[in-house]
């Protein structure tokens, strides 16, 4: 295996002129998005095909949420991301991309009708969960376990309001499921009780079905 090279920077070096660009997303966020309240934030892989279940599933979801009176928030990038705006667009609601800016990948989409750039990700995870009333969480990677994990978390702790948090598809999360309850239950990690903070469906119907059903509007 390749031994990965690292580079210490002087990560201090410029703090001071940072907090201006780090303040300036903060507002702009705050600025535009109360406009897209009440939202529904969906997450998953940016590798998926548009011609994949992943891709055609996020699409159906995001189309029943605007249709059911949400609007739609996802990373603006490619794969899931961009079905979910494009599912929001077509159906006539606000389609929100929050995009990032990364080395390697992840151009913005094109369905995107309101779009945020972003630099840094923590702030940008705020503008995820702070305008939403629900996540869905279709298969994903690293970045999508990172939003799930986070939400868990600060609904857990009581940081912020519960809402849903909808997983889709059985067969890709069961092995996530299983390793929770065999081991992060079993060891008393967490209590047996927070696993009931998320929910694994099988169809965009009962995603939806479930956010209608806990999301007062």
């Amino acid at each position: 295996m390749r031994e990965r090279q690292y580079i210490v920077d002087d990560l201090t070096k410029d703090d001071t002129w940072r907090m201006f660009n780090i303040i300036a997303e903060f507002v702009e966020g705050f600025d535009i998005l109360p406009e897209v309240y009440p939202a529904v934030s969906i997450f998953g892989s940016s590798r998926s095909h548009p011609n994949s279940v992943n891709y055609k599933t996020t699409q159906t979801v995001a189309r029943l949420l605007v249709e059911s009176g949400f609007n739609v928030i996802s990373g603006g990038g490619p794969g899931v991301m961009e079905a979910a705006n494009k599912g929001a667009a077509e159906a006539g609601g606000k389609s929100v991309g929050l995009h990032i800016h990364l080395p390697n990948e992840q151009q913005a989409n094109k369905y995107a009708n309101v779009r945020l750039d972003f630099k840094y990700f923590f702030i940008r995870k705020v503008m995820f969960v702070k305008y939403a009333v629900a996540y869905v969480i279709m298969p994903g990677g690293f970045g999508t376990l990172d939003e799930l994990f986070e939400a868990l978390t600060l609904i857990q702790t009581k940081r912020i309001r519960y809402f849903p948090v909808v997983l889709i598809d059985s067969q890709y999360w069961q092995g996530l499921i299983d390793w929770i309850k065999g081991t992060l239950i079993k060891d008393k990690a967490i209590s047996e009780s927070d696993l009931d903070i998320m929910t694994v469906v099988n169809t965009p119907e009962q995603a939806v079905r479930i956010i209608k059903r806990r999301v007062i509007l």
